[in-house]
């Protein structure tokens, strides 16, 4: 029997307001613990709430992008559950009637879009942020102690469920790259997974391929990279078929994900919505966003990041376009491109040259950027490096490292290739012999000789054309 993944995804987004989703104490990431806290968020008697007018628009407009239906009316409940990080011993979240359902984000494949379902989008108090000290994983699990800072409890967050529509580890790594890129462009939030304001918890199971049906899911939480995330689901995958495949039954529970050891370790039964014991929240009135409001945020949408790799994908193909704009670099391209550059070769030097030297994206001047990029060939490789590390600090011009020239004279680097051939008779014998991946030695012995002068182009064709005879 052949197996099919069935998984869904719980993004949590943490919206960078400068106050909290209920009161007016500051949000943010670093302060000292427990410093930015007040009644209303450690939930001490008499405290009311009042809501954050701009966390439900933002939450809007990334329904919105998300091609959800806006309701004319949400309700936020109180989800009852007791753990050190709800000192109210409930959480002030959507249930029922959430700001935003219905919706979809299109993920460009090679076999065309793949339609992923968008549940709901809801929003609701972050909790407080628990610190585990002791233990080798940083975990509840074998902790010695629990410390937890109130800072974060209260912060507004916006928890977007898929449907059960991805089917692959590496199709939920790339959907979540691409809804990431789209909440950072919106600018509700930095979306970063090492500060904890993305957060995903994956929902799997497994099913005969073919099948409909939906089998029992578990949940993995505690994935804190994206491609933790994919090696996480699958590892359940796995888990699952091999407790299928034995005659036993898989049961619902809630598993942490042990990057470091590939392991995956139960936790707890997995809740249901009736462990939450929902009910109305009889301090806040419901929330009716007008249909002006909603229009003039329709069309503050930018042009989103899946239509752009689609338009991009013509000149540079679908693998390339989707890196430029999951990381944020196709602006840069585009620019380098309508400054003179080749396509391809700016797309190249912008994912690996440019952001491989740390350089701060939005500084860098595309005309300057696409200068380098057109002359890659023809300036020595130490000098291009140089260039392109320094292409984003400001006042950047690219003039004095256009002047440096390779070395691409036949008759100058003729007697090199020569030298280091005849000082190499094993390799020579060897590349003859077929070990073609020496043309590389061969080629960096020229570039020591030369100190990184010679055309790497011409040196390759001269090495070629010489090993050959």
């Amino acid at each position: 029997m052949t197996w099919e993944p069935v998984i869904g995804l719980e993004i949590h987004v943490q919206l960078k307001t400068r106050t909290k989703m209920f009161c007016r104490c500051p949000a943010g990431f670093g302060a000292g613990e427990n410093t930015q806290t007040c009644p209303v968020c450690l939930g001490l008697p008499g405290a009311l709430p009042v809501m954050n007018r701009r966390a439900i628009e933002w939450t809007v407009l990334l329904g919105l992008a998300l091609g959800c239906e806006i309701p004319g009316q949400a309700v936020f409940s109180r989800k009852n559950y007791f753990y050190p990080d709800l000192p109210k011993g409930y959480q002030i979240s959507q249930y029922d009637m959430p700001s935003c359902i219905n919706g979809s984000l299109l993920l460009p494949t090679a076999e065309g879009d793949r339609v992923i379902g968008i549940v709901r989008a809801h929003l609701e108090e972050d909790a407080a942020k628990t610190v585990h000290i002791g233990g080798h994983s940083g975990r509840i699990g074998g902790a010695d102690i629990s410390l937890v800072d109130y800072n974060r409890g209260g912060t507004p967050l916006v928890e977007i469920v898929t449907a059960p529509d991805i089917r692959s580890a590496d199709e939920a790594k790339r959907f979540l790259q691409l809804l990431r890129q789209t909440v950072v462009e919106l600018g509700i939030s930095d979306a970063e997974m090492e500060k904890g304001t993305l957060r995903v918890d994956a929902n799997v199971s497994v099913r005969p391929s073919g099948s409909v049906e939906l089998r029992t899911r578990t949940e993995i939480k505690n994935m804190n990279s994206f491609n933790f995330i994919a090696r996480g689901v699958d590892a359940e995958v796995e888990r699952q078929i091999g407790v299928w495949e034995s005659g036993g039954e898989v049961r619902q529970e809630t598993y942490d994900f042990d990057a470091a050891h590939g392991k995956l370790t139960a936790r707890r039964a997995k809740e249901e919505a009736d462990d939450y014991r929902y009910f109305p929240e009889p301090d806040l009135v419901p929330v009716e966003p007008s249909r002006e409001l909603v229009e003039r945020l329709r069309s503050e949408l930018p042009e989103l990041p899946a239509t752009r790799i689609r338009r991009i994908e013509t000149a540079l193909g679908l693998d390339r376009a989707t890196v430029l704009v999951t990381g944020g670099l196709d602006r840069l391209w585009e620019g380098t491109v309508t400054a003179g550059a080749d396509p391809v070769a700016s797309a190249n030097v912008i994912a690996n040259a440019v952001v491989g030297a740390g350089v701060e994206i939005g500084a860098v001047e595309p005309a300057e950027l696409a200068r380098l990029v057109e002359a890659r060939e023809r300036i020595p490789r130490a000098a291009f490096d140089d260039a392109i590390a320094k292409v984003g600090d400001s006042g950047f011009t690219a003039d004095s490292y256009l002047a440096q020239e390779t070395v691409s004279n036949i008759a100058e680097l003729e007697p090199i290739v020569d030298a280091i051939l005849g000082a190499n008779p094993g390799q020579v014998q060897a590349y003859r012999g077929g070990k073609e991946g020496l043309l590389g030695f061969f080629v960096g012995e020229v570039m020591k000789e030369t100190q990184g002068k010679a055309n790497a182009r011409v040196v390759s064709e001269l090495l070629r054309s010489k090993l050959s005879g």
